[in-house]
């Protein structure tokens, strides 16, 4: 790896002097801690309902935005952008979520003469069409799961499923976490199955266009980490294992994947590039794959943004993601070469959700008191404090627990104490559901699939089926607003008590995290 260069050091001059953070609280803090380490300032924005939040004290100044509605603050783009004019912000991190992957956002950042940290409108534009997406990705080489070519009627998806064939799903075209997806078995089950995918998708994201896939049968999910400058230099950082999910939403990550051998994900990583190439992508991406049993793997759908799960790849490579994009944004050179991207040891992360562990239906409330871990080799990224407060207004993740060791079981057995000790009183959180699966064989011996959490739901009181339980998290979603922004803690006064990534992250190149 390339020798860490720190922009504090003396004659390095940070890329900008002052950064607007449209995000909130995990997201919005992880991103401050780069800023400050590079010199830059940063300003924090905020809902009524964030007054107190940690990502607001945090930040060297904050503008309140609006009423706690995410639509009438986080997902105003006025009321961003008024923000930046009034500090003086020269760039907006836009973090994950929210105003993360909307062009017109993008494209009120250049009209306003500010610098949007991230890839162009048009690119983002592309890519959140899931249907043009393919499109893209089938003319540049990436095999696809056999599907319908695009949007569909009612009367089109009927007649495409004879050739697609069964078990198929009904897929929103603007869809996310999982919402507007439907397993369909048989051609009866079709018509309603249609109806009720459009009108979730309709609720969630005002658009009810659908398209149809093949559903592949216990498949894992399987990402690439990307990053391309704006001087055609364009690498690939490994890859993540994100297949524990719950109603199609990631649960826990790791990294390197250990279902895939070297040989079957050389070719992963050439195809994810080729799409780099072929639309002219800058900046940090990620580009996702299901992977069926016998190892062949299929274009998913490329995310134009940080993911919620880029810790694992800084902490096995010591790369700082929000860095580079940073970077790039100033149309600075990638600064390092594939060759020099290098990966020791293992990483895992846990997403802690204030929810019932056994029916994953969330919750609200207070914080009482966190206590923190006292072990090396696990970072916690999280929202919480005494008195921290889950609303409804945005999504709830309260923690990410992340892990590294030498080994894939020594990354399990840390995770695993630091979850034992990471006591969370005065909400009901999924910690247990996290732990459970950590001690299950499927997972140790890293055999699992996106369904094993589904069975460990049935084993444990005859779950809803698949269908039922995407229409549930479906419902939830809209019902929340289908938003997410996350939060982030209160540290105690030691960081190397909780473990710092020149201990943690042997990777300790260009832009170390730590």
């Amino acid at each position: 790896m390339p020798k860490s260069k720190n922009p504090k050091d003396k004659g390095v001059k940070p890329p900008f002097k002052k950064v607007l953070i449209a995000n909130r609280s995990e997201i919005a803090i992880r991103i401050m801690r780069t800023c400050q380490r590079m010199g830059i300032k940063t300003v924090a924005v905020y809902s009524e309902a964030d007054a107190s939040a940690l990502h607001v004290r945090q930040a060297d100044e904050a503008v309140l935005i609006g009423p706690p509605a995410a639509t009438d603050s986080y997902l105003n783009i006025a009321a961003v952008i008024n923000a930046a004019k009034q500090t003086g912000a020269q760039a907006i991190h836009p973090g994950y979520g929210f105003l993360a992957e909307n062009p017109d956002f993008v494209e009120a950042c250049r009209d306003s003469g500010i610098t949007f940290i991230g890839p162009s409108a048009d690119v983002i534009r592309l890519m959140g069409d899931k249907s043009k997406a393919k499109v893209m990705a089938a003319e540049a080489g990436l095999p696809l799961v056999p599907g319908s070519e695009g949007e569909v009627t009612d009367e089109e998806a009927l007649e495409q499923a004879k050739e697609i064939g069964f078990p198929l799903m009904v897929k929103a075209s603007h869809g996310g976490g999982g919402i507007g997806i439907r397993v369909v078995h048989s051609m009866e089950d079709l018509p309603d199955a249609l109806q009720r995918s459009r009108s979730l998708s309709q609720n969630a994201f005002g658009a009810s266009g659908l398209y149809l896939e093949r559903y592949i049968e216990r498949p894992s999910h399987i990402e690439v980490q990307v990053m391309a400058d704006q001087h055609g230099n364009a690498v690939h950082i490994f890859e993540r294992d994100c297949s524990i999910q719950r109603r199609n939403q990631k649960v826990i990550e790791e990294t390197p994947c250990v279902k895939l051998k070297k040989g079957r994900l050389k070719p992963m990583y050439e195809a994810a590039l080729a799409l780099v190439d072929h639309i002219g992508y800058t900046n940090a991406g990620t580009v996702e794959f299901l992977v069926d049993n016998d190892g062949h793997f299929y274009f998913l759908e490329m995310n134009t943004r940080i993911q919620v799960e880029h810790p694992v790849t800084e902490m096995t490579t010591g790369i700082d993601i929000v860095e580079h994009q940073i970077r790039i944004a100033v149309n600075e050179r990638l600064g390092f070469t594939q060759k020099e991207v290098q990966r020791r040891g293992h990483s895992i992360e846990a997403r802690i959700y204030p929810e019932d562990p056994t029916t994953y239906i969330p919750v609200s409330g207070r914080v009482d008191e966190v206590v923190y871990p006292k072990i090396e080799n696990i970072r916690i990224d999280d929202a919480m404090f005494s008195g921290y407060e889950v609303t409804p207004y945005y999504d709830a993740m309260m923690a990410k627990v992340i892990s590294w060791g030498k080994s894939r079981k020594r990354a399990i057995a840390t995770l695993a104490k630091g979850l034992r000790e990471f006591k969370i009183q005065g909400i009901t959180h999924n910690i247990s559901l996290i732990q459970q699966v950590l001690q299950e064989e499927e997972f140790k011996n890293g055999k699992y699939s996106t369904l094993l959490l589904a069975d460990l739901s049935e084993h444990a009181n005859g779950a809803l089926t698949q269908e039922q339980e995407l229409e549930t998290v479906a419902a939830v979603a809209v019902a929340m607003g289908a938003l997410f922004g996350n939060g982030q803690s209160q540290r105690p006064s030691s960081w190397k008590t909780y473990g710092r990534a020149s201990q943690m992250s042997p990777g300790g190149g260009r832009g170390g995290y730590w």
